[in-house]
């Protein structure tokens, strides 16, 4: 095992990639209720709704299967799952907005899975990453750092984002509560003990935060912390009748025009946030190399090309890697074996998928931000000085927790940098194919209003 992984030779332990394993996975276990309840919130134009126990289902075994394939594959430790963003666009643009049914709607995913495919095989995927200068690459990490440290803080009931008006985020209206108390056990223990370099200092954060979550519930009169509530069955038997209920007539339904638009959509948004998010946990687990590189980007972007493929044929959505995979790697994981140790327990949470979500969003949140605090160190080696550098590294670190989105930040740095070299008569340092994403990326901005 460990010269399969490479374990030693990375300067790990097989015991600190089993414990990086169970932290990405108890900070990604919200997906196995999150996604069931975007992709089951509405009925499809045939009139049909999508069972939960089914969602629950296919969301753990796509990402199961998955994530241990990119550990044996890849051998790095970044674990996939349904990405968030492609599913509301499913459920509320494809069937809601487009009248598609679940089926072709599902059809669609696959056809941008395959069109993905396609790319990396003839490594245009990969050679667009290699063309990404080195300050936007660290620019892409932190702001993903930003990015995960507002999700952990909107989780854990921190922060939220008023409906009423008022500040674009503000406290949370529910800040004087047990969900804070929780929350701020979970960052205060898990920021001392990794400040004691104590290994396993996440999970031990979210376990003893889930532990008091659970004392709480039991003496309160009710469930002040959510979501931290013994299930009354621990297990129950895997519904498998979603696999394989797909279809491809989104062409007749929308047209050709209409459904080549929504194929794009799709590609584009799972194209440069998989990258950005794969080269933030490849620096993270100390992967990449002196030219910020990931050796394993081919192997990594040709997994993750079929979580497109995958998720789409078994109706969980697009499977994208996860950022709270830079737990795990802030953990201490460096190889595809703490995704193998993430895969099993995915495929085991279809048999204990009340176990699995019984730890509460104020546990994980912690992690996320704790997370977010390491790798916004990546931004220290730009040069702030070099305008042409630092206003598009600048315009990637604030999009991408603003707007809620990788590649929107991804984009507009790539846009802002082909810009300023151009107006400084420095094209010739401009690669062609960062010329050509950025392109890309106008059309991708402006095709709304337009």
């Amino acid at each position: 095992m460990d010269r399969f992984f490479r374990v030693t030779d990375r300067g790990s332990t097989i015991g600190t990639e089993v414990i990086a394993g169970v932290v990405t996975f108890a900070t990604m276990a919200y997906i196995l209720v999150v996604n069931p309840s975007i992709l089951g919130a509405l009925p499809d134009s045939a009139g049909t709704t999508l069972d939960h126990t089914q969602l629950v289902t296919v969301t753990a075994l796509v990402a199961g299967v998955l994530t241990i394939a990119m550990g044996l594959i890849a051998n790095v430790p970044m674990a996939l799952a349904a990405g968030l963003g492609v599913n509301a666009f499913v459920a509320y643009t494809l069937v809601g907005g487009r009248g598609l049914t679940w089926p072709e709607a599902m059809g669609v995913i696959v056809i941008e899975g395959v069109v993905m495919l396609v790319l990396v095989l003839v490594g245009l995927r990969e050679a667009i990453m290699d063309a990404i200068p080195d300050a936007l690459k660290r620019a892409i990490a932190g702001g993903i750092g930003l990015f995960i440290a507002l999700i952990g803080l909107v989780d854990g009931g921190i922060v939220e984002h008023p409906k009423d008006g008022g500040t674009i985020v503000a406290l949370s209206s529910g800040f004087s509560s047990w969900n804070t108390v929780v929350f701020i056990v979970a960052l205060a223990v898990m920021a001392v003990l990794m400040a004691w370099r104590v290994p396993g200092a996440l999970l031990i954060g979210i376990v003893a935060a889930t532990v008091v979550g659970l004392v709480v519930n039991a003496a309160a009169d009710g469930t002040p912390v959510a979501g931290a509530v013994l299930p009354d069955a621990p297990a129950a038997a895997p519904d498998f009748s979603l696999v394989g209920d797909i279809n491809f007539n989104v062409f007749d339904v929308v047209g050709v025009g209409a459904a080549l638009a929504l194929i794009v959509t799709v590609l584009m948004a799972n194209f440069f946030d998989a990258m950005g998010t794969a080269l933030a946990i490849g620096r993270e687990a100390r992967l990449t190399d002196e030219a910020g590189q990931l050796p394993q980007m081919r192997r990594v972007l040709l997994v993750e090309s079929a979580g497109a493929i995958a998720g789409g044929g078994a109706s969980a959505s697009s499977n994208t890697i996860f950022v709270e995979s830079t737990a795990g790697a802030a953990q201490g994981g460096r190889t595809g074996l703490a995704n193998i140790v993430t895969g099993v327990l995915f495929l085991l949470a279809m048999f204990f998928a009340p176990l699995a979500t019984m730890i509460p969003s104020a546990a994980t949140g912690p992690a996320l931000v704790v997370v977010g605090s390491l790798m916004i160190a990546q931004v220290a080696a730009i040069d702030w000085q070099d305008v042409g550098v630092g206003v598009p590294a600048f315009a990637t670190l604030a999009l991408m927790p603003f707007t809620y989105s990788i590649a929107n930040g991804v984009g507009a740095g790539m846009i802002l940098y082909v810009l300023i070299a151009l107006a400084r008569g420095r094209w010739r340092t401009i690669h062609p194919l960062l010329a050509l994403v950025a392109a890309v990326f106008v059309w991708y901005f402006v095709r709304g209003p337009i």
